[in-house]
């Protein structure tokens, strides 16, 4: 199966060409090791880093964003999602705090100071 893709790791974009052929994975185009790399991931196991926002309960009409520590299983998107939405803190939440661990093999971390 042949694939084409834009490789999103750096700001060159290069322009991949990923061929799987059996268990054989080969990638094309790429400008650097970090391009192959992205290419088999992406055809083999694509993962994505999820953003989203989670209720602030002591505080009125406030939520906190937050996202995944590491990048989870493309698959998986909606049922961490779902535990996300199910999610309140209390403030005060600094950058970096966990919300949720081991969602999924990663953490829910908070990206903003609610004070």
């Amino acid at each position: 199966m042949k694939r084409a893709l834009t490789c999103i790791i750096c700001p060159r974009g290069c322009s991949l060409t990923v061929n799987t052929d059996g268990e054989k994975t080969t990638v094309s185009g790429n400008g650097c090791p970090k391009g192959e790399k992205y290419g088999i991931e992406e055809c083999t196991h694509p993962t994505r880093t999820i953003t989203s926002i989670v209720r602030v309960e002591n505080r009125e009409n406030v939520m906190v964003s937050v996202k995944t520590a590491s990048p989870i299983p493309k698959e998986d998107i909606f049922a961490v999602m779902e535990i996300i939405r199910n999610t309140s803190v209390k403030a005060p939440v600094k950058i970096g705090d966990t919300i949720l661990t081991n969602v999924f093999g990663t953490n829910i971390i908070a990206t903003k100071d609610i004070l």
